[in-house]
């Protein structure tokens, strides 16, 4: 048992510490540079992604190509999410009945920025911690009986997947796939594959917009067409899109959408939204219920009241957003697309085996390469550490290379360079 005297020791070394650490986190903000200035981008845009790389608390010899899992928050994000600690916890609001940790807000100070970002109303949209907990909101909320069915791809994240795995052992729907190619040739192949599989008990057609597998960016206008034209529900995880491609939900003519803006927006993590379109809202069972649950006149509102909430995880998505907009969309998406052609074609000349659609249009900014005989895992800890490169993959030999906005060639060479000699390192060459 610990005694007092230990516990209060113990107590004032776990507080010091908290306060060291807040104070080293405050002293590296400090130490970053002003956004750099936005005319830079057309005088010498490598010099002013470069620039945004000192944005960033990766170390400067950390090469990281992972944000496919996730992101790191730039100083803009990181010093907004201080600001609504600083504002929130000084209990000062002005009404009496507002607290800093409201479950119960309209929150249209975060929404607006946020729908306005992805084309939607703001009655479109409720704020949620991910795509997980998005997708759980869609398959708990959409009616099904038992024998209906959801037609997927093989190429779903366990958060998009799972949660009609549980409806259907719950409840008895079934859950079908489609086999995508790898690499997918182009879209007409994708549409031509759902449209195979679909039958009169399909009720819900439900994708990846881009797939977490591979990064292959799917038709999902022509998907969502496809469900419209017969009655069926289009649902769409879009996890990796903010922030890594322009996004315009309506334009999609999807049913539902769902992301993480904590992978290429760089938001907080645990800010996520849920799209649902307006005329599907009354569709939608909530899945978790408090004051407001079945209030029809908040439209999409009624999705994100679940209690106590992190707010200023919210200011820093709303400062993501600003910061994704003064750069400017069509840019950041045209640079992760040569990053990305760059590091693709390199690996093919290494006699990768492409996993990434050769039609540009499908894909972007997530690599996907297989490269046997090396061994995925071994080759991510070997460069980790002893090179701190940091990549992601698939066992067993297929490796995932994301590619950041701020991602300099140098980097990417690097990486390029450790491949060849862990290759030779192990006599794999």
């Amino acid at each position: 048992m610990l005694d007092r005297r230990r516990f209060l020791s113990t107590a004032t070394a776990g507080l010091a510490g908290s306060l060291a650490l807040s104070a080293r986190l405050f002293a590296q903000l400090e130490k970053i540079p002003p956004l750099p200035d936005h005319s830079l981008l057309d005088r010498n845009e490598d010099a002013y992604w470069a620039e945004m790389r000192k944005q960033f608390l990766i170390p400067e010899d950390e090469v990281y190509l992972n944000n496919g899992t996730v992101g790191s928050s730039p100083a803009p994000v990181l010093r907004a999410i201080f600001d609504g600690y600083t504002t929130t916890e000084k209990m000062d609001q002005q009404d009496p009945e507002d607290y800093p940790i409201w479950g119960y807000a309209a929150w249209n100070e975060f929404r607006d920025p946020l729908a306005a970002f992805v084309g939607c109303t703001r009655d479109e949209i409720a704020l949620l911690r991910n795509a997980t907990e998005a997708n759980s909101y869609i398959a708990n909320g959409v009616d099904m009986k038992p024998g209906d069915e959801v037609l997927m791809t093989d190429q779903e994240h366990p958060g998009g997947e799972h949660p009609w795995d549980l409806k259907a052992k719950r409840y008895g729907i079934v859950v079908k796939k489609v086999t995508l190619p790898r690499p997918v040739k182009d879209a007409a192949q994708v549409l031509n594959l759902f449209n195979d599989a679909i039958t009169s008990r399909t009720r819900v057609l439900f994708f990846s917009h881009i797939t977490t597998f591979s990064g292959v960016v799917l038709p999902a206008r022509e998907l969502s067409a496809l469900a419209r034209s017969k009655g069926i529900l289009s649902a769409v995880d879009g996890a990796h899109v903010p922030g890594m491609m322009r996004l315009n939900v309506p334009d999609l003519g999807c049913d539902m959408y769902s992301s993480s803006p904590h992978k290429w927006l760089m938001a907080p993590k645990g800010s996520g939204f849920l799209y649902v379109r307006d005329e599907v809202i009354d569709r939608l069972w909530n899945t978790i219920a408090t004051e407001g649950w079945d209030d029809v006149k908040i439209r999409a509102e009624r999705f994100q009241r679940i209690g106590s909430s992190n707010v200023p995880a919210l200011w820093g998505l709303r400062a993501s957003i600003k910061l994704a907009n003064d750069i400017g969309m069509e840019r950041i998406e045209r640079r992760h697309r040569q990053l990305a052609d760059y590091i693709l074609d390199a690996m093919k000349t290494r006699g990768a085996e492409s996993w990434t659609s050769p039609d540009p249009a499908l894909r972007c900014a997530i690599v996907s390469v297989n490269v046997p005989p090396v061994p995925r895992m071994d080759l991510e800890n070997w460069l980790w550490k002893t090179h701190r490169i940091r990549i992601r993959g698939g066992d067993p030999y297929k490796l995932r290379l994301s590619t950041p906005y701020y991602l300099q060639k140098k980097d990417m060479d690097r990486f390029l360079e450790k491949f060849d000699e862990y290759k030779r390192e192990k006599k794999l060459a």
